[in-house]
């Protein structure tokens, strides 16, 4: 087996295998939440207001998927000293910062 079979090839394919792992796992991890949290919520009872809460972690989860992509993707072109994609992945961090504050502070939450 030679060295493309083994591995990633390049830095840009290792970005993309954890941006992947990064995107099931958060996909995963919102799906069983949401799962959990429903059928909590349909049996009723006590178990009803751990269902909601799970129910709410379970879309924090789906919701903080992308952020988590665009860090780890600031992360590696950091790592890899490109320095244009840090600041253009910067930028669109601080635009999913901000609309998260701007829906919150728009519904008087903050």
């Amino acid at each position: 087996m030679n060295a493309a079979q083994t591995g990633p090839t390049s830095t840009g394919e290792r970005l993309e295998r954890i941006i992947g792992v990064v995107l099931r796992v958060g996909v995963t991890a919102s799906s069983v939440c949401l799962a959990a949290g429903l059928v909590l919520e349909i049996l009723g009872g006590p178990a009803a207001a751990t269902g909601a809460v799970l129910l709410q972690v379970g879309i924090i989860v789906l919701l903080a998927t992308p952020v988590a992509r665009v860090v780890v993707s600031i992360v590696q072109y950091v790592n890899e000293r490109d320095w244009a994609f840090v600041a253009l992945t910067g930028i669109v961090l601080v635009e999913l910062m901000a609309s998260a504050v701007a829906a919150l502070v728009f519904n008087k939450r903050l």
